[in-house]
C-alpha cells in the first residue's frame, strides 16, 4: 500500500487497522499519521514497535502512530526511503548496506535514511536440531536451512557466516526464507536442520521453542567467525555472548556475533517531528522500559554513540540540547 492510501485508510478507518499494534488516544481526532516498520510477530522489532506507537500516540499532540509488520530491517528501509514510513526499525549492518546502496539494495540504489537513535544490540541465533548433527556453522554444509525473510537482515548476516565458515549460502545449503516463528515451527516439526535470526535476548519465538523442546535443539557459536567479518566489515558486528541460561537448555555462555539496532527516520523528515519523537520517547523512559525487556536498554546518554548512518541534524540538536554529543 501506498503512502497516500495508507493515510486516507487511516482516516477513514479512525486507526481500525492493524489494532494489535495500533497506539490510540480515545475521543482525539488525529491529523497526522506516524506509520513505524517493525518485523515479523516472532521478534522484538514487533512488540517494541507496537509499544513505540501506543506511547507516540499518547504524548504527541493529535497523532496517530501505528506499527506495521514488515519483513524486517531491509523492509524498513526501503519504506522509510519511499516515504510510506516515519521510523523504521533496523540492525546497524542493513542500515549502513542501504545507506550505501550495496548488497540486499543494489537494486534500488543509496537509501535516503538518518539514524534517530541506538537502541540495543541484537544477536546472533543460530539454532539446530541435535538431530541434524550441526555442531559448527561448517555442519550445515548440505543441510535444509531458514536463513530468515527474503532481503531480510538475518539473510544478509546468514549469508556471510556461511561464507566465513567456508560454505557457498548459494549452493551448499538448501534454503527456506522464513520469518522466526516460522522458522521455529519448521525445526519443530523436522521440516528444517537449523534456522538464523538476528534479534533480542530472549525472542520469545527462540524462548517458546525452547521451553517444550530444549532437549531436542542446540545454539551454534558464530563468536569465532567474528575477526573474518570485522576484517571485511569494519565496525559493523560485534562479538557478543548468549548467556547461560538466558534460553532453557543453555548451560554454558556461548559466543555468538552481535549487531546494534537503531531507529532510523527518512533522511527528509521534518526536523520538528524529529524533535517531538524523541522528546516523547526519552522524557518517558519508564514507559518505554515495560514495553519489553531490551527497552530498558535505552538510556540518553547511550543512544546516540557513532553509528554507520549519520544522525538526522534535528536528531543531532535534540541530543545536544540534552547535553549529548551524537556520533
Amino acid at each position: 500500500m501506498n503512502r497516500f492510501s495508507r493515510r486516507d485508510l487511516f482516516a477513514l478507518m479512525g486507526g481500525a487497522a492493524m489494532v494489535p499494534l495500533l497506539g490510540s488516544v480515545e475521543g482525539r481526532a488525529a491529523t497526522r499519521y506516524i506509520v513505524i516498520g517493525t518485523g515479523g510477530t516472532g521478534g522484538v522489532f514487533y512488540p517494541y514497535g507496537g509499544g513505540l506507537a501506543k506511547l507516540l500516540s499518547e504524548k504527541l499532540p493529535e497523532t496517530q502512530a501505528t506499527a506495521e509488520v514488515t519483513g524486517g530491517s531491509v523492509d524498513n528501509v526501503k519504506l522509510l526511503a519511499k516515504g510510506d514510513a516515519e521510523i523504521g526499525f533496523a540492525t546497524v549492518d542493513s542500515a549502513f548496506d542501504g545507506f550505501k546502496g550495496q548488497d540486499a539494495y543494489q537494486d534500488v540504489g543509496p537509501q535516503k535514511i538518518a539514524t534517530l537513535a541506538v537502541l540495543y544490540p541484537s544477536v546472533f541465533h543460530t539454532v539446530a536440531s541435535k538431530a541434524s548433527g550441526i555442531k559448527t556453522v561448517a555442519d550445515i554444509k548440505g543441510k535444509r536451512a531458514s536463513v530468515g525473510s527474503s532481503g531480510s537482515s538475518t539473510e544478509s548476516i546468514a549469508d556471510r557466516v556461511m561464507a566465513a565458515a567456508g560454505l557457498d549460502p548459494m549452493k551448499d545449503v538448501t534454503r527456506d526464507n522464513l520469518g522466526v516463528a516460522e522458522s521455529v515451527n519448521a525445526l519443530k516439526d523436522g521440516k528444517i536442520d537449523v534456522f538464523f535470526w538476528i534479534g533480542g535476548v530472549p525472542t520469545p519465538a527462540v524462548k517458546d521453542l525452547v521451553s517444550t523442546n530444549a532437549a531436542d535443539v542446540t545454539f551454534i557459536n558464530t563468536g569465532d567467525h567474528a575477526g573474518q567479518l570485522n576484517e571485511k566489515y569494519p565496525g559493523v558486528y560485534l562479538s557478543s555472548t548468549l548467556k547461560k541460561g538466558v534460553y532453557e537448555g543453555l548451560a554454558e555462555d556461548l559466543p555468538v556475533l552481535g549487531v546494534d539496532n537503531v531507529l532510523l527516520v527518512p533522511e527528509a523528515l521534518d526536523g520538528g517531528m524529529v524533535k517531538e519523537i524523541l522528546a516523547a520517547i526519552f522524557d518517558n523512559l519508564a514507559d518505554v522500559a515495560e514495553i519489553h525487556p531490551v527497552a530498558k536498554r535505552l538510556k540518553l546518554e547511550t543512544a546516540a554513540p557513532k553509528t554507520a548512518v549519520p544522525y538526522h541534524p534535528a536528531a543531532v540538536e535534540f541530543y545536544k540540547s540534552r547535553g549529548v554529543t551524537a556520533g
